[in-house]
């Protein structure tokens, strides 16, 4: 998929604040809720990437044409509407969480989903660590950008993506594994050990009091 999925990045890249590959007879995009957290996010033409609570708007998924649900929580349960695919990745939002046993896995479903014609809607609670990290691993796999590409792609789409720190180790050894190399390294700052992608973009070191 190489040149493709490159020319898609970068083509793409200036119309992300509306639906721009998706087919007309699709919805637009609903306006956000007020809340930074709100709404849904659209990565790529077969992936979604929200909070916990739009997984139980039925109408919205099947507005996006979405045909399968990861919860990437412990704590949230699977809405099971019918004719809906779920898929439970039990994690909790911890460093020490293992979320790289299941890049692959999670990754190989979106493909395999979007290959059928179908979406995937990848959850988690705040749709700010887990389920963006998921998100982040698929775009290394499949559209083979890397990490700190996917970073600011997946940012672009839904700001408020910040995964902890031990996924963020998780991802560097996953784009290490992938690629042979990295493009993000945590680094010591006044605000303890971070990815350097937020060196980078200080703005992104104000803290979220809201969560």
């Amino acid at each position: 998929m190489g040149s493709r999925s490159q020319s898609f990045f970068h083509h793409h890249h200036h119309h992300h604040h509306r639906s721009s590959m998706v087919p007309a007879t699709v919805p637009r995009l609903l306006p956000e809720s007020g809340s930074l957290l709100g709404g849904i996010a659209q990565i790529t033409p077969n992936l979604f990437l929200s909070r916990g609570n739009v997984a139980s708007n039925r109408s919205l998924l099947l507005s996006k044409g979405i045909t399968c649900v990861v919860n990437a929580t412990i704590e949230l349960p699977n809405f099971n509407w019918p004719h809906m695919e779920y898929v439970k990745v039990p994690l909790a939002d911890m460093p020490h969480s293992p979320i790289s046993l299941y890049f692959d896995s999670v990754a190989d479903k979106i493909h395999s989903v979007g290959r059928k014609r179908g979406a995937v809607l990848v959850h988690c609670a705040a749709g700010v660590s887990r389920s963006a990290s998921l998100c982040l691993a698929y775009l290394m796999k499949y559209h083979r950008v890397s990490l700190a590409e996917a970073h600011a792609w997946v940012k672009a789409r839904r700001p408020v993506i910040r995964p902890n720190g031990g996924f963020w180790r998780q991802l560097i050894e996953y784009e290490r594994m992938l690629f042979g190399r990295n493009s993000v390294k945590m680094v010591q700052t006044p605000y303890g050990i971070i990815p350097d992608v937020y060196e980078r973009d200080r703005r992104t070191l104000a803290p979220y009091w809201g969560l």
